[in-house]
């Protein structure tokens, strides 16, 4: 059984005239809750514990958001405007819902939520749609609260460099960060993960799926309690910010690939859903439903 954290608010929490696909969250739940046969069940998030987000992030950042004072150019560098009174709720919810995942993942070997993978978020400020980094603060929680999860490895396989978790566990050999991306793309200043892999603008799947597999075979003797999958869906041809040449079931190939690296690793996955901006946006959630029902026939027992 896959259970995915879902709220309604993490498409009404953005305003109608933001350039965000706000629509997509909306559209995947309705898309996987009409999947037949898939052991799949949505569960309502609780909004996390402010103490979690500190844990990760800034204290005067924290604040300064949840008061909603900000600056201008702060919020400039996030995205999701104009901002709306909902985006505080919305936030906590999501980060919630990647907490609540984690329990559920331990529990059921797998979870996922359909939100976050927000890893551009730095220790002190947010950037590309992305305010506080719900990877990071998944990982510290395992670390403080979580008996026998002291060690996270985290495979990001979104378009865009993680460099908001790398730069934040930069001197934690406890999480260990692997980010494989287009170079040239979002951010312009990368910052160095554990592993970084560099992909060339307009990769096609088999040269794709070969990298992928080869850096596999080198982060296997990375020790981990558990797996964190931000499984981006924003490598497709059709992503407006995306500058790979994926096709869907080049995507297909990859979940599977990273869903039985997890397996003979014996690990639970969380799944943070990560970046999708499809034109037309039918494209990105036709890969992120592949994606959650992929998800729900995982098993690390024979």
């Amino acid at each position: 059984m896959l259970e995915i954290f879902y709220h309604p608010l993490y498409t009404d929490g953005i305003d109608k005239t933001s350039r965000f696909p706000r629509e997509r969250y909306k559209l995947i739940f309705n898309a996987v809750k009409n999947l037949k046969d898939a052991k799949i069940k949505f569960t309502t998030p609780n909004k996390i514990n402010i103490q979690n987000i500190y844990s990760a992030h800034d204290s005067r950042y924290v604040d300064s958001f949840l008061n909603n004072t900000l600056s201008i150019s702060e919020r400039r560098k996030i995205g999701l405007r104009p901002w709306t009174d909902k985006i505080i709720d919305r936030t906590l919810y999501i980060m919630g819902g990647s907490l609540g995942a984690v329990h559920s993942a331990i529990k059921n070997n797998i979870s996922a939520n359909l939100a976050g993978g927000t890893h551009h978020a730095h220790y002190a400020y947010g950037s590309g749609y992305c305010i506080f980094n719900d990877l990071s603060i998944s990982a510290i929680y395992c670390k403080k609260n979580l008996k026998n999860y002291d060690n996270i490895l985290i495979i990001d396989l979104d378009v865009h460099q993680g460099d908001g978790t790398a730069a934040i566990h930069k001197s934690d050999n406890s999480v260990f960060t692997f980010s494989m991306h287009c170079e040239t793309n979002f951010p312009l200043k990368k910052t160095k993960s554990d592993l970084d892999v560099f992909i060339k603008k307009n990769t096609e799947d088999n040269e794709y799926l070969n990298i992928l597999k080869q850096n596999l075979k080198i982060i296997n003797k990375v020790k981990a309690d558990i797996i964190f999958f931000q499984a981006g869906v924003d490598t497709l041809h059709t992503d407006s910010l995306g500058h790979l040449n994926l096709t869907r079931e080049g995507l297909k190939k990859r979940n599977d690939i990273v869903l039985q690296f997890c397996k003979e690793k014996k690990c639970p996955v969380v799944v943070f859903m990560g970046g999708g901006y499809s034109l037309p946006i039918t494209h990105t959630v036709d890969s992120f439903t592949d994606l959650f029902e992929q998800c729900s026939q995982y098993s690390i027992i024979e």
